[in-house]
């Protein structure tokens, strides 16, 4: 499936549940990867994105998590991670239990 049609969906069943999600950053529309940020309610942010598993299965995976003695870092990640690949889509979803959304 075309990234931006997943990143487009995906913003919609999160709105459609009573969540805020929010495109960040904008990637390649057919082939970007695809890195989520899960933020509720001031709680450390995580960013997901899918990675290879040995299988050769794409599968979620916990790339980074929000250092609350250091929320800046976070955001230098996000930013180091988004100039190293220009075909990255940064989406961010801000409601309860957001896992559900990335299965």
């Amino acid at each position: 499936m075309p990234a931006h049609l997943e990143v487009s969906g995906l913003v919609r069943r999160v709105q459609q549940e009573g969540g805020f999600a929010a495109i960040l950053a904008k990637g390649e529309p057919e082939a970007g990867t695809i890195l989520v940020v899960l933020a509720h309610r001031g709680a450390a942010q995580r960013a997901f994105e899918r990675m290879p598993t040995p299988s050769g299965e794409r599968r979620w995976t916990l790339s980074r998590e929000e250092d609350p003695g250091d929320p800046a870092g976070f955001a230098h990640w996000l930013d180091r991670r988004r100039s190293q690949d220009r075909d990255l889509w940064i989406i961010e979803l801000d409601v309860p239990e957001a896992e559900r959304f990335i299965p």
